[in-house]
């Protein structure tokens, strides 16, 4: 197998398991999956908003999916790890099925958009694109979309840094269609400039003197023989004192 063609047998397989734990852990919050070889087997990663639906008592539903993964997507002894996602509104995958759960209880698709966007950006995201497709309000399928904050669409800090997901769900017109891309608020830009105040030559020399503190070692100065030598004549001559001093009160 040409290595082209193994990277997009390998990208085929993880959307498959991406696909079938979505739908598997859609009550448990589930916000993505990492997939890494190791030397013991596969190391798959799952991040979800509730960790305990996703492991079951006693580990039963981890067990199972261990099970399944080997079987059904031929993953060699699958080692699975649950994550929790401590920021919900920095998943897109977390963001898209929110709003998909929203258009499923008959929420108007603007109120979701906007209530999505509203939230996520008061986390502090740097920005946000949402994509609500199908037919929303005509036979003529159309699409609508919710854009807020800094957002770029190309260049390594897009590739780098933001994250997207698509959902989808069923309606009585048809299938929507829910894309979300958020630029979360640790991104770095090559155009932001952090400009940093120089230091007086003071404060200067107290850091080096801390660094050079916390470098070394405490170790015990010893001192020179010279010292040693004299201390010890100094010892021996007013013990040589006091005891004439003894005689002499007898």
């Amino acid at each position: 197998m040409s290595i082209v063609k193994r990277f997009i047998t390998e990208s085929i397989k993880k959307t498959e398991i991406d696909e079938f734990l979505q739908k598997k852990l859609e009550r448990a919050g589930y916000g993505g999956v990492d997939l890494s070889k190791t030397p013991l087997g596969t190391h798959v990663v799952i991040y979800a908003m509730r960790p305990g639906i996703v492991i079951g008592r006693g580990g039963e539903t981890i067990k199972e999916l261990a099970a399944t993964l080997e079987e059904n997507f031929n993953i060699s002894n699958p080692q699975i790890s649950v994550s929790e996602i401590e920021v919900p509104e920095f998943n897109a995958f977390v963001v898209a099925s929110r709003v998909a759960s929203a258009l499923q209880r008959g929420v108007h698709f603007r109120r979701a958009g906007f209530w999505a966007l509203n939230q996520v950006m008061d986390a502090g995201a740097l920005g946000l694109e949402i994509v609500i497709s199908g037919k929303l309000r005509t036979e003529r399928a159309r699409f609508e979309k919710f854009r807020a904050g800094y957002f770029p669409r190309c260049g390594d800090a897009a590739l780098k840094y933001m994250k997207k997901a698509e959902a989808h769900v069923q309606l009585k017109p048809g299938i929507i269609g829910v894309k979300v891309k958020i630029m979360p608020p640790d991104a770095m830009f090559p155009d932001k400039i952090q400009i940093t105040e120089e230091m007086l030559p003071e404060e200067k020399a107290e850091e080096k003197e801390e660094k050079i503190e916390e470098t070394l070692p405490d170790q015990k100065t010893e001192e020179p023989p010279e010292k040693q030598t004299e201390e010890k004549m100094e010892a021996e001559e007013a013990s040589e004192e006091t005891v004439e001093g003894e005689k002499e009160e007898e």
